[in-house]
């Protein structure tokens, strides 16, 4: 962040496996994969960042990583005049032999990008989550209330909560009283038991609470070395962590609809639900909001077309597509070609894929490169469904890069 104001070095965690993913992280990192047509998830936290201001972000990266690398350094090309970048860093092992133990050990291993800066603040963020938001307005809650961190929250239904950072705020409401990592029977809001704070896995940091932080973490053989499992309880026990309320945040030109829209889509099903909330007149989460743009490289494709005979309905055409056959409820990556005759309904369809004359496609999620042969369904026959490729407990059915349709 520049113009005179506190420096902000942006850390962005992107080395998790993505495993609940499966078959779409197969060959890439979680953060690389395609989201909403056009888009890579690590888009969302970074255009967050960079329309905030914070213009210096270090991505750590560690797991398959290749695609994601590539990506952030052919896409996320700042003003090298003025001294701002997004870059990739990955695992360096510069404590030693060993990769990233934790992501709380990522960021000790990479204390080097912190050195180099010399930020007065740090913010932290996952890579991998669908939402807007104005990180400014966080980082002035931080610098108002003087807390060593600050943890983003949003009010979560108790019996969805188990996945999460659960947050119990203090009497006074702001303090954090406790944080528990992912507790299997989680502490519901005096005020409120049905409902819970989660942790967005966002957080800023004084620079010197976090660097005290991680070394006595380093230092201690009982720790996780996780940001959420570690780092936020230490701090909590010392009276230094304080909560942000995701609702307050505001971004340029939201609506109500979209306003406090947060997406964790580490399964398939969360990543299912999430492409569904596009497609409508009225979406869950707009991507047309131009006065806080998600960034991504758009290419050189041409328009998509709808050739004579096409037909669609509540979807999300890229450039590339060509549609012959009848498409509804979908949301399709650059390079699609469905043919005439072909029906795909409330599917997720990625760069390249191709749909055969007279085939069908429904409640799938098909990743590069797949092809579609003549008169193939998938999502007709459930029970062959299941025999032949990945199906989400919702029933969602997944195939992979390149994966071949039977």
């Amino acid at each position: 962040m520049r113009g005179g104001g506190p420096s902000v070095l942006g850390i962005v965690l992107a080395g998790g496996a993505g495993k609940r993913l499966m078959p779409l992280t197969a060959d890439r990192a979680k953060p690389a994969v395609t989201f909403g047509g056009t888009y890579r998830l690590v888009d969302f936290v970074l255009s967050n960042l960079v329309n905030g201001g914070i213009l210096r972000v270090c991505v750590l990266t560690q797991y398959k990583s290749h695609s994601l690398d590539r990506h952030i350094t052919t896409t996320w090309r700042m003003s090298s005049l003025l001294g701002n970048y997004v870059t990739p860093v990955p695992a360096q092992q510069r404590l030693g032999p060993r990769w990233f133990l934790g992501s709380a050990d990522a960021i000790l291993q990479s204390l080097n990008l912190v050195h180099d800066e010399q930020p007065d603040y740090i913010a932290v963020f996952g890579a991998d989550h669908v939402y807007r938001m104005d990180p400014r307005q966080m980082l002035e809650a931080h610098l108002d209330s003087g807390a060593g961190a600050t943890v983003a929250a949003l009010k979560v239904p108790r019996t969805q909560a188990a996945g999460f950072g659960i947050i119990t705020p203090a009497a006074d409401g702001t303090a954090i009283g406790r944080f528990l990592e992912k507790p299997a029977d989680p502490p519901a809001l005096p005020a409120d038991p049905e409902h819970v704070y989660a942790s967005m896995g966002n957080y800023l940091f004084t620079t010197k609470a976090l660097l005290e932080a991680l070394r006595d973490d380093a230092a201690d053989p009982e720790s996780v070395h996780d940001m959420g499992g570690s780092i936020l309880p230490r701090l909590t026990a010392r009276g230094e962590a304080r909560l942000y309320d995701f609702d307050d945040n505001h971004v340029p030109g939201e609506t109500a609809r979209d306003h406090g829209y947060w997406r964790d889509v580490g399964t398939l099903d969360t990543y299912y639900e999430a492409h569904m909330d596009l497609v409508s007149d009225t979406p869950a989460f707009s991507l047309y909001n131009r006065a806080w743009p998600i960034h991504t490289n758009p290419g050189s494709l041409p328009p998509a077309k709808i050739a004579a005979g096409g037909i669609v309905g509540e979807s999300v055409l890229s450039p590339g597509c060509v549609i012959r056959g009848q498409v509804t409820r979908s949301v399709l990556s650059p390079g699609t070609i469905v043919d005439a005759g072909a029906v795909v309904q409330g599917s997720i369809l990625h760069d390249n894929v191709r749909v055969g004359r007279g085939a069908v496609v429904r409640g799938a999620v098909l990743d590069k490169n797949v092809d579609v042969p003549p008169g193939a369904t998938i999502g007709v026959n459930p029970d062959r469904d299941r025999e032949l490729y990945a199906v989400s407990p919702a029933g969602v059915i997944a195939l992979g890069k390149n994966q071949r349709v039977r």
